[in-house]
């Protein structure tokens, strides 16, 4: 039969192999599996191992489904293509030669077409006061094709049944017969729900007394339980303690006022660049930086490739220091301008996105950058662009840290305005002014693009020749989306789900060349940022399951329903 005739959901199995090898088999015949614990309509078949009170049988059986025993798939497969499910239905056993078939009666009509489900032509106000419990009675009668309505009903609904938990003064007020949910499961079965043993417990107040169940209200409980949630899902999820020990800018040390270029820009100019690098050097303090100029001639020089290797590491220690001694985010809007002049190609002067981006795709051996550079791509200069991708990471986990410890609104009596982190160099950089509100920007879009190509590329290498380029890039993924989800979550929750969701999807979709052992090396072990990870690899797995016909719902995922 055609796989659209066999759709299946499994409920009463919690053994997880059990479970795993039934899943196997069905989709060896061409079924399909839908998992999740809410009962789904789709499905034309429903296993459980004996007759249960779960949501998932109430609503099969009030949608005329078939529920059958593991059997019927175990002995399907044994056949080679799917068996009549008569003699597999579930069945009580009521004596030596007699059975009960519960689910019977109402498949049949509906396979007759009298009903369209066994509640049909009900319109029942649900008056259940326990959320969770109140959408599973919901989907039970909808599964039979009752029309529900919350207090208070619209005008225009003429009620017919109202269902409530607990019964109180007021559900009896109303223009229908009051039930309690009870009702669902006599309706269903009638007199054989004292062989089923079926009940979905009434708390109806004059039996309150008789009965051992104490009726708590927790509604407080919940309360707090969501209020501790939300907080703890704002707190910061990254951490760099290694900024704690940044200096602070406003406080001038004596010497750096003393300090003279005027010679540095003479060495420049005869090219004599080693020269001019360590006049520089030793010349770096807080509050003094060197004219922006001569760090620009620098990264010209490394570009052009005739830089040697002790050239490429005293820049990058220049660089780092003064990263350390005048902290972008610690300082006046001044410096921040100073590090977005230097920070962007010598030549091209763009801005920072595409030199990030140059410095990625020249490590990705790609020609495509702002202007040509050396080429093939020559060792030193790779290791220059690895260690000018490792500084913008930096500088961007530093302002990271500075959001999540409130630095961004230290004020300073030194004429120093109060920052925001929208004035940020990590803001600038990945999102325009247009862009802010979502998170998968056109920059960010890019740098998965160019994350995916990496991970393709590095797998195709050995260890030693390896720049280990992933792994950066997955780390300034992290900080990236860290950084906008805690400018967005107090004031919009929804906006921060939603743009992780978009973001995951889109890497799951774009990344399907890539081998699964190595999306899976990458993202469970490699990706910092919990959320990020989480929102990824269940994007990536529903991605998965979708290619290869396997059903997911839109419930979030957990370790059993995936297997």
């Amino acid at each position: 039969m055609a796989s659209s005739t066999h759709v299946f959901q499994i409920s009463g199995i919690k053994i997880r192999d059990k479970k795993r090898v039934l899943v196997q088999k069905i989709q060896h015949l061409g079924g399909k599996y839908i998992g999740g614990s809410v009962y789904q309509h789709t499905i034309t078949h429903l296993i459980i191992p004996q007759v249960l009170s779960s949501e998932k049988f109430l609503a099969a059986c009030a949608a005329g489904k078939w529920v059958v025993t593991p059997d019927y798939v175990l002995d399907s497969v044994k056949n080679g293509s799917w068996l009549p499910e008569g003699p597999y239905e579930v069945a009580i056993s009521t004596g030596a030669t007699s059975s009960i078939y519960p689910v019977r009666q109402w498949r049949e009509k509906v396979a007759s077409g009298r009903v369209t489900g066994a509640f049909q032509g009900w319109r029942v106000l649900l008056m259940v006061q326990e959320p969770t419990r109140r959408a599973m009675f919901k989907r039970l009668l909808k599964a039979g094709r009752a029309q529900v309505y919350h207090c208070p009903p619209p005008s225009h609904a003429s009620v017919t049944h109202v269902m409530a938990k607990p019964i109180t003064e007021d559900s009896k007020y109303q223009n229908a017969p009051c039930y309690p949910v009870s009702h669902i499961v006599q309706h269903l079965f009638g007199s054989n729900c004292v062989d089923m043993k079926l009940n979905i417990t009434d708390d109806h107040p004059a039996e309150t007394k008789k009965s051992n169940f104490v009726d708590v209200d927790f509604s407080k409980l919940e309360t707090e339980l969501k209020d501790y949630a939300v907080k703890q899902e704002a707190r910061p999820r990254l951490c760099f303690l290694e900024f704690l020990g940044y200096h602070d800018p406003y406080h001038l040390q004596s010497q750096a006022t003393e300090t003279d270029f005027s010679n540095v820009g003479s060495m420049i100019e005869c090219g004599l660049f080693i020269d001019a690098l360590d006049s520089i050097r030793g010349a770096v303090f807080p509050g003094l930086l060197p004219p922006a100029a001569y760090l620009v001639s620098f990264l010209e020089y490394a570009q052009q490739g005739s830089a040697t290797s002790v050239f490429l590491r005293n820049f990058r220690q220049v660089m780092y220091s003064l990263l350390i001694t005048n902290p972008p985010w610690l300082a006046p809007i001044g410096v921040k301008k100073y590090f977005t002049q230097v920070l962007q190609c010598p030549r091209c002067k763009t801005g920072l996105w595409p030199f990030l981006e140059t410095a990625i795709s020249y490590c990705l051996s790609s020609e495509v950058t702002c202007h040509p550079l050396p080429g093939p791509a020559l060792p030193t200069l790779l290791h220059f662009h690895s260690d000018l991708l490792a500084f913008f990471l930096k500088l961007f986990q530093g302002e990271l840290h500075s959001v999540t410890t409130g630095d961004f609104l230290l004020s300073v009596g030194t004429g120093v305005s109060k920052g925001s982190a929208s004035g940020s160099l990590l803001y600038g950089t990945f999102w325009t002014v247009w862009e802010r509100s979502t998170l998968l920007s056109k920059a960010v879009k890019k740098l998965i693009q160019l994350l995916v190509k990496a991970l393709i590329e590095d797998a195709k290498r050995d260890e030693k020749q390896k720049l280990h380029l992933p792994d950066t890039l997955l780390d300034l993924l992290s900080v990236l989306v860290e950084f906008w989800c805690q400018q967005h979550f107090k004031l919009n929750q929804s906006l921060v789900e939603k743009g992780l969701k978009d973001l995951a999807e889109h890497f799951a979709v774009i990344s399907q060349d890539v081998s699964p052992v190595v999306l899976a090396e990458q993202l469970a072990v490699r990706i910092r940022s919990s959320r990020l990870k989480l929102a990824i690899v269940d994007a990536v797995f529903r991605n998965v399951c979708c290619r290869n016909g396997f059903t997911v719902g839109d419930e979030p995922l957990s370790l059993k329903k995936m297997v």
